[in-house]
């Protein structure tokens, strides 16, 4: 019997807890807090005994034919993350469950991409990130309301 990885801990709310990331063939590590694969197609080669994933949000990955139109091809990059985040507008919902879990604990998104840099985890950090950030303002002028 494999041994199981314990659950991410998750903290009260309002906890301002930090965005990973972590290509799915790295190692966990207790730091990781909970683990969200967030690529549409599994990663090859891996069992999900092997992966220790806590949720798979395949639905908040990259439409089919973004993905593969980039084809992880460096000069289309920035194309890609304007077209992915044009994408991630359209799915409040999921968004709106990475930024709960992200308040309750450290998350850590995974993908399988080689390239670290330009992936479609990183966009979504960086959405995330903005959001958290816009929330923060709104709060701090007092623009805090159900309509925004």
């Amino acid at each position: 019997m494999a041994a199981t990885r314990p659950r991410a801990r998750i903290q009260p709310r309002g906890a301002r807890c930090a965005v990973g990331l972590k290509r799915a063939y790295e190692h966990p590590s207790p730091g990781d807090g909970m683990r969200v694969l967030v690529d549409r197609i599994w990663p090859r080669g891996l069992s999900k005994e092997d992966l220790e994933v806590d949720l798979w949000l395949k639905d908040v990955a990259p439409s089919d034919a973004l993905r593969r139109w980039y084809g992880h091809t460096p000069s289309r990059w920035e194309s890609f993350a304007a077209q992915y985040r044009a994408e991630l507008e359209q799915r409040a919902d999921l968004l709106h469950l990475l930024d709960e879990l992200r308040r309750r604990g450290h998350i850590t998104l995974l993908y399988g991409a080689r390239d670290t840099d330009r992936n479609n985890a990183v966009v979504l950090r960086d959405v995330l990130e903005e959001r958290r950030c816009a929330r923060r303002t709104r709060k701090e002028t007092g623009k805090d309301t159900m309509g925004q």
